[in-house]
């Protein structure tokens, strides 16, 4: 009988987490995709979105400040029609988010052009 003090068992290098389904959805909420990162190493699938997820923060961050920079370079007016860009731009990324969470509980992948191939190199 085991001592109700002695830990679980860890899993083993390479095997999917308990909290397998959580860790993904956390991977692709921007900040939070550092939480995957760091705490399932185990887990290669986690991993995976974990990075990605963070390589997507980031692009959209880069992405972000471009279109503040353009809206205060063109002024007043075209800079508030410019402005007008910014609700479907976002809309954008959160439904790309959305695909990625629900691709990813699924067990696939979703691969972004440019995104991907930069994530997979870390």
């Amino acid at each position: 009988m085991a001592d109700a003090t002695t830990p679980p068992p860890l899993p083993a290098a390479g095997t999917p987490s308990s909290n397998r389904g959580v860790m993904i959805v956390l991977s692709y909420l921007w900040l939070l995709a550092l939480v995957p990162l760091l705490v399932e190493k185990d887990d290669k699938d986690v991993q995976w979105h974990a990075k990605h997820g963070v390589v997507l923060m980031l692009a959209e961050l880069i992405l972000w400040i471009a279109m503040y920079i353009v809206q205060a370079i063109l002024g007043t007016i075209l800079g508030c029609l410019f402005a007008l860009l910014t609700f479907p731009v976002g809309l954008a990324i959160i439904a790309v988010h959305i695909l990625a969470i629900v691709k990813g509980l699924n067990g696939g992948r979703l691969i972004i052009p440019g995104v991907s191939q930069y994530a997979d190199r870390l």
